[in-house]
């Protein structure tokens, strides 16, 4: 579910195009800090793999030189006397031994450090290698200026070397390796090889880097590429996608306009459905009130037929224009008396029958300071009509009272009409709201029809068309405690 929610809120969340610009920066941005990242490691990876390899290739180069100097020194030495020694052969095989060893790059000096009777001799030539077997060479002077170093260091592991016969490292300046090896020809020892090499692979590091670098800058140069590909594409596709939506908005809009327009005209059709029958009842009145006309009643009659033909005038007003300018309702030229039109509407519309009528009663509690308000009459008359009808034709009781009320209420400058019954109420399903906050009673869609057949109609969805829609009131309905239905119209004057 959580699963569901989540991919619902990405499906509806709508990608522009500085979404996809600013996610191909960050993984260009990514992929450059991730290269930059990669190169650090692999060179701090090529420094630790060097410092082995550097280590253990000296000590390969000093271990091989010492085997070789072992091997000679056996071969000219070993059970031979002082006069059966040929010193131009001893010479020109150790010169070349120490020779070959120095012309590699890496390796800085070699000697062959010597002990004889706890006195140290130093040699770097196959001459001194012959003095020292003629004992005609000199010991070292341990505070000379070329070998102090060498014998402090010799000094320092003799006895270890001596005693376990292990090669002794020691790393100078993170470059340098000063190497000591044992030398023990046929198995006697005599002292140590001494070399001092730099292994450099800078060379092997710069090429790995610049190796590195060619493809890193290769594979950040596809990606661009390809990224900008897709870029173009997106830009593309969400073009294409918000020119598809301006027109769909487009195309709702007119159908909005449409289904507006429609409903206008529904409306219109339907008003002039319910107030034809009025029309008819009104034009009743004006020739009946035009027979009993006599000089006595002469001026009440005609300003009661003038009221109904302004009525109808009303009516064929609204039959011209389903879509009636404000104007026409709300103008400040209307002063309209709601009191004087409810008496009127009561007097002459409901009561003017021919005989007594014993099915409904009508009771008014009209407050005189009710202000009056600018709207036209004969709309108050359209409001008024249908709600006060609707309590006669479903009150369901054989003796209706009905009551219509007003107040004004001067701290709030509110004026209230109020109509109610005691019949059966509106049914409770009725005073639901709708997803809109509106009473089903007021939806065209809820008519009365459904419940009460024949006497069903469209006057509650009219009058509160006209009185919230047109006129700005608030119209409401209930089923007080005390039984019955009421109907509440809220005025804010102004």
């Amino acid at each position: 579910m959580k699963t569901h929610r989540i991919k619902k809120k990405i499906s509806d969340y709508r990608f522009e195009i500085k979404h996809i610009a600013i996610f191909i920066t960050i993984l260009i941005i990514f992929q450059i800090v991730l290269a930059l990242v990669q190169k650090s490691i692999v060179t701090d990876f090529l420094f630790e793999t060097q410092e082995w390899y550097k280590k253990d290739s000296a000590e390969r180069v000093a271990i091989l030189t010492s085997t070789s100097m072992e091997l000679l020194f056996q071969n000219l030495f070993m059970d031979r006397s002082n006069h059966q020694l040929d010193s131009r052969n001893i010479i020109n095989s150790f010169n070349v031994l120490f020779r070959q060893q120095l012309l590699q790059k890496s390796v800085e000096d070699i000697r062959l450090i010597l002990m004889r009777k706890n006195k140290i001799y130093i040699i770097k030539t196959g001459q001194e290698m012959y003095d020292y077997f003629a004992n005609e060479l000199n010991p070292a002077d341990p505070n000379g200026e070329n070998n102090s170093e060498i014998i402090q260091l010799f000094t320092s592991v003799k006895d270890i070397i001596r005693s376990d016969e292990v090669i002794q490292s020691e790393f100078e300046n993170q470059r340098t390796f000063n190497i000591l090896v044992p030398f023990v020809p046929d198995g006697e020892y005599l002292g140590v090889l001494y070399m001092r090499i730099t292994p450099d692979f800078k060379s092997l590091t710069e090429e790995v880097g610049s190796n590195f670098d060619k493809i890193s800058l290769i594979y950040i140069t596809l990606m661009f590429f390809g990224l900008l590909g897709i870029f173009l594409v997106s830009l593309q596709a969400v073009k294409d996608r918000d020119e598809a939506q301006k027109k769909l908005y487009s195309e709702h809009e007119e159908n909005l306009k449409k289904e507006i327009q429609l409903e206008k005209e529904s409306l219109f059709t339907k008003r002039i459905y319910h107030t034809h029958h009025k029309a008819e009842k009104i034009m009743g009145f004006i020739k009946e009130d035009v027979r009993k006309m006599t000089s006595d009643n002469l001026d009440e009659i005609k300003n009661r037929v003038i009221t109904y033909s302004n009525f109808i005038s009303r009516i064929i007003y609204d039959m011209k224009w389903y879509d009636q300018a404000i104007n026409t309702i709300i103008n400040p030229m209307f002063r309209t008396d709601i009191n004087k039109v409810i008496g009127f509407v009561i007097d002459n519309i409901f009561l003017r029958i021919s005989s007594k009528n014993e099915m409904f009663e009508f009771r008014m509690d009209l407050d005189e300071s009710l202000p009056f308000v600018n709207v036209n009459e004969f709309v108050i008359w359209e409001i008024l009509e249908p709600l006060i009808q609707n309590s006669i034709d479903h009150g369901q009781k054989s003796s209706l009272n009905i009551k219509i009320q007003t107040r004004y209420d001067k701290a709030s400058n509110t004026s209230y009409i109020f109509i109610s019954d005691n019949g059966v109420g509106i049914s409770p399903g009725l005073l639901e709201f709708n997803e809109n906050k509106i009473k089903k009673i007021f939806l065209e869609s809820e008519s009365t029809a459904k419940q009460y057949g024949i006497h069903s109609g469209y006057g509650c969805y009219i009058a509160y068309q006209m009185a919230v829609g047109r006129c700005g009131w608030i119209l409401d309905a209930e089923n007080p405690e005390e039984g019955g239905c009421k109907f509440t119209i809220t005025i804010k004057n102004r």
